[in-house]
């Protein structure tokens, strides 16, 4: 598979909705992470029984997100991510594609507070440089849509060269972790 594999973008309301499924989800995160995996690796490192990782990674390859990788046979056969990114148009054409983008979005919304949540509850346990590095907190800004847009692109840019790290190994740090950077913005309710 080629290093550079271009984002996939989802628009179909079943493919939205498969891949809401809480373990689908965090399948897909895991094949990009650490593929290409088994359904036996995969139901390890998840906690979850092979049975289900095999059942949900053909359903993630119904819609595009995996497939199985070379090499191995039988239930010893590898899968992975298709893409090292999935993108979720803002602006969906039907209601049917609106309303499951909506329910993609919050579950990982859930996950990724969840993930917070775990890091909060062991921070202690980590190093005092990693404690100080992370980020951790909010700010209220005054925007127009087109300001937001432009912020969004430039942190994208500044992330860009960490964001390669994922699908390239060997230009990661020794001393390097995994980290996840949660972008998140949007307009208050008016008062």
């Amino acid at each position: 598979m080629p290093d550079e594999r271009p984002p996939i973008e989802l628009t179909d309301p079943r493919a939205l909705r498969a891949y809401a499924h809480p373990v689908r989800g965090m399948l897909v995160g895991l094949l990009r992470r650490r593929g290409p995996l088994t359904a036996t690796q995969a139901a390890e490192l998840l906690g979850e029984s092979s049975g289900t990782t095999s059942f949900h990674l053909r359903q993630l390859a119904k819609y595009g997100l995996a497939e199985e990788a070379p090499g191995g046979r039988g239930r010893e056969k590898p899968w992975q991510a298709t893409s090292m990114l999935t993108h979720v148009p803002p602006i969906q054409a039907t209601p049917e594609a609106a309303e499951a983008a909506k329910q993609l979005r919050i579950t990982f919304a859930r996950s990724y507070f969840d993930n917070v949540i775990r890091w909060l509850q062991r921070a202690d346990d980590d190093s005092k440089r990693w404690r100080e590095a992370a980020m951790f907190g909010d700010r209220i800004l005054y925007a127009t849509p087109a300001e937001l847009k432009a912020l969004d692109d430039a942190i994208d840019k500044l992330i860009e060269p960490f964001s390669r790290r994922l699908d390239h190994p060997d230009e990661r740090p020794s001393n390097s972790r995994e980290v996840s950077y949660i972008g998140i913005a949007f307009p208050m309710e008016d008062a």
